[in-house]
């Protein structure tokens, strides 16, 4: 059947919330691939990253924004509060993640940075973690009076639990519009930038609390042919301490990283992968403004 303009519906929708409640996972749960990576640790998410889900009548760009804090101040962190700021002014449709009750001044201030005019909906994760389920509808009837939602989604966006509820949602809130990307568009963002993401989300999984908030990735070399690619990726720390332990003892932490990274590029791009890795030590790399909007920093 052909769709015409005035049953077709598509828009960009984005996906806000406080730092590891969940925004990443849903992303990913909702296209269907993994393109946020996913750490138990907060503020995984650094840049905005597009994800494109389409169906028969919509076409859905979901909209994966760094998670919005003012607990830790640096160039960085407000770099990605300004994203966050332009990605609400941008898109169609809000959708506004919280972890099961749990609500946090963080919270309140994203709801000031909202534009009044967009549709706002709440999604609230995790419920699968919730102990007690009877707490849930008081949580709901409280932070509903913060905010006029459109609607409320309670999901578990690991379990894949409510998505489709979601999704329709959503879907009533999308302009009548042609499709902005083609069928079998998934993202908007480029392979490196997904290798680099690779790359650094092995960080953030296998060493300290410290050194993932203070690193950074970034592709020098990209040689590929039909079957093969060589790629050298950097890896930005600000101090020496901070490569050390990057580095483990003989080595054997950056070995890891190394080793894992390599497998799941060698998934993503289903050829032979042969990867070398640097570190390199920048004093304070994360507040030097011209050093971030060359790496890719908005």
């Amino acid at each position: 059947m052909k769709n015409s303009i005035e049953k077709y519906k598509s828009g960009f929708v984005a996906i806000i919330g406080c730092p590891n409640v969940g925004k990443s996972t849903l992303n990913n749960a909702l296209i269907g691939e993994k393109i946020s990576i996913v750490s138990k640790k907060a503020q995984t998410t650094r840049h905005k990253i597009n994800g494109v889900l389409t169906r028969d009548n919509e076409q859905f760009v979901f909209v994966d924004t760094p998670g919005f804090q003012i607990k830790h101040v640096s160039t960085m962190n407000r770099m990605m509060n300004r994203l966050v700021s332009k990605a609400l002014a941008d898109v169609d449709v809000v959708v506004h993640v919280v972890e099961a009750c749990k609500w946090t001044s963080e919270d309140d201030n994203l709801l000031e940075i909202i534009p009044k005019i967009k549709d706002v909906l709440l999604v609230i994760n995790k419920i699968d973690l919730l102990k007690d389920k009877n707490l849930l509808l008081p949580f709901i009837d409280r932070i509903t009076k913060y905010y006029p939602y459109k609607s409320v989604i309670p999901i578990s966006a690991s379990k894949k639990y409510q998505l489709e509820s979601l999704l329709d949602n959503v879907a009533k809130l999308l302009p009548l519009n042609e499709k902005i990307f083609d069928d079998d568009v998934l993202t908007d963002r480029p392979t490196k930038f997904f290798v680099s993401e690779i790359i650094r989300e092995k960080v953030f999984r296998l060493v300290g609390d410290e050194v993932p908030y203070k690193c950074a990735v970034i592709i020098e070399k990209w040689d590929e042919n039909s079957d093969f690619v060589h790629i050298y990726a950097c890896i930005i720390v600000e101090r020496s301490t901070h490569r050390a332990i990057l580095l483990g003892s003989h080595g054997l932490h950056m070995k890891r990283i190394a080793t894992e990274s390599r497998q799941d590029i060698v998934k993503l791009l289903d050829k032979k992968v042969y990867l070398e890795i640097y570190i390199k030590i920048c004093n304070n790399w994360s507040n030097k403004k011209e050093y971030l909007e060359n790496m890719g920093y908005e």
